[in-house]
């Protein structure tokens, strides 16, 4: 399975600006630019991207390692926190750290941390990354 992304970015880093799209179409010439992505401006960036896709990667594969253990959630939440840090003479992602509620009631404590841990280290996404994953878990039973 491929998916795909595309990205055009004309003039310099700083006063130039790019449009992101994907192949689904779900992005179709997405503004994004400097100020969104270095000074917390309005608009799209990479991180939050990768956030996005992190936080989903990783709450699917939680259901699965659930579901791998007969436990259904009634509800996962996960948002997924990047960050950028200046490193040397460039930008790293130095961390993903993945907060998430989970409702699912009844459910064995033991059995949902374990799932958590696994989910944590075998999403796509978080093999991926090269950057320290994190996660803080609640479990409301």
């Amino acid at each position: 399975m491929q998916r795909k992304a595309s990205a055009v970015w004309q003039g310099d880093l700083k006063a130039g600006k790019g449009a992101i799209s994907t192949d689904s179409g779900v992005l179709k010439q997405t503004p994004y630019s400097f100020h969104a992505r270095f000074e917390n401006g309005i608009g799209m960036n990479p991180e939050e991207l990768l956030a996005a896709a992190h936080a989903g990667c990783f709450t699917m594969a939680l259901s699965a390692q659930l579901g791998g253990a007969g436990i259904t959630a009634q509800k996962l939440e996960t948002t997924a926190t990047i960050t950028l840090d200046k490193v040397g003479d460039g930008f790293s992602i130095t961390k993903s750290h993945l907060d998430l509620v989970a409702t699912i009631p009844g459910a064995d404590k033991a059995k949902f941390d374990a799932a958590v841990k696994a989910a944590e280290t075998g999403c796509p996404v978080s093999k991926l990354f090269k950057a320290e994953i994190t996660v803080s878990a609640k479990l409301n039973s």
